[in-house]
């Protein structure tokens, strides 16, 4: 199997990934409610505008515009009967841009979870959740992405159905669970145990990493976790929030600014990361920052957790209250 992951970073010390697909979508117009993957067939040249951007900023992968395109998550706007139409659109797209590019892009067709919770304790049986990815991941394939990036999981058993339906398609595949502080997932998966699941899976994926959660200090403390668990030779992805989601008016904001998050890449890489980008936040304008930062500051030895905060603010995040644990929940699953 061709790993052109590797084969990018055999000449690449570090890779970009890009930034938030969503954020960049609501700049564009994307109303609360609406469904981001009907845009790549009503609105192509506005995702084709968003992936421009964060490969004019540097970035060296694109996740396509499909986080939410299985089945299970398209029910929610009764478009589950459009899976291959919607993730070979959101492929296709993304595919244009990156040929286009003037240096070398990698795509990456972006799949998010189910948003169900699996058995016993749910009704999602481990068959039909790897179904659901396997269906995305074959249209993903027929759009041509070049890899399947798996994101924002937090329990092992999705995972694993998740990593099972993508290999069915033979591309290779990158895998980010979603940890929050103290390095766990929502489903109190640590580090350690994500990295020695990954590695124990029939097809383990080519990279292991963390995105989303709460900012970039716990982003990277995930990492590093991560790295130690894995081992020197594993390839880790960083991709972090821009800042502390706040709720305002309503409305997700970060206090990320590009500045911050240019802080954040060089950290990440010093921490061991090998692909380094932006989860929600993260603009083309971050990317940027982050690519100059990584590319022109001394590489130095992996920091601590002292380090981290005191560069990029406390690990400990602000306590939330009942109803923002409930919206971030909410935001979590879609």
């Amino acid at each position: 199997m061709t790993d052109p992951i590797r084969d990018l970073l055999s000449r690449k010390p570090v890779l970009f990934a890009d930034g938030a697909m969503g954020t960049s979508l609501f700049a564009l117009g994307l109303e609360t409610g609406d469904n981001p993957e009907l845009w790549n067939v009503d609105h192509p040249d506005r995702v084709a505008e968003v992936h421009r951007g964060f490969v004019e900023a540097g970035s060296d992968i694109v996740l396509t515009n499909s986080f939410g395109g299985n089945a299970r998550r398209l029910m929610l706007h009764q478009l589950q009967g459009r899976v291959g139409e919607l993730n070979r659109a959101a492929a296709e797209v993304a595919r244009n841009v990156a040929d286009q590019a003037g240096h070398k892009v990698l795509v990456a067709g972006s799949m998010g979870p189910t948003g169900d919770i699996m058995a016993p304790v749910g009704a999602l049986s481990t068959a039909e959740a790897e179904e659901a990815f396997a269906a995305q991941a074959e249209a993903l394939k027929e759009g041509g992405v070049d890899l399947l990036w798996i994101e924002t999981i937090s329990a092992m058993d999705e995972l694993t159905a998740a990593v099972a339906g993508a290999a069915r398609t033979g591309l290779p595949i990158v895998a980010t669970l979603t940890f929050d502080t103290h390095g766990r997932t929502m489903m109190g998966v640590t580090t350690a145990e994500a990295a020695k699941l990954a590695a124990g899976l029939p097809v383990p994926p080519v990279a292991i990493g963390a995105n989303c959660g709460i900012g970039p200090s716990q982003l990277l403390e995930s990492v590093l976790g991560l790295v130690a668990a894995a081992g020197p030779e594993a390839v880790v992805v960083a991709k972090g929030n821009a800042g502390i989601p706040q709720y305002r008016a309503g409305h997700i904001h970060y206090d990320g600014s590009p500045d911050v998050m240019a802080d954040y890449a060089a950290l990440a890489r010093d921490a061991g990361a090998r692909i380094i980008g932006g989860c929600c936040g993260n603009t083309a304008a971050h990317i940027r920052a982050m690519v100059e930062a990584v590319g022109t500051r001394p590489r130095r030895d992996p920091p601590s957790l002292e380090a981290v905060a005191a560069a990029l603010g406390p690990l400990n995040a602000p306590a939330k209250t009942d109803g923002e644990e409930r919206r971030e929940r909410k935001r979590r699953r879609g």
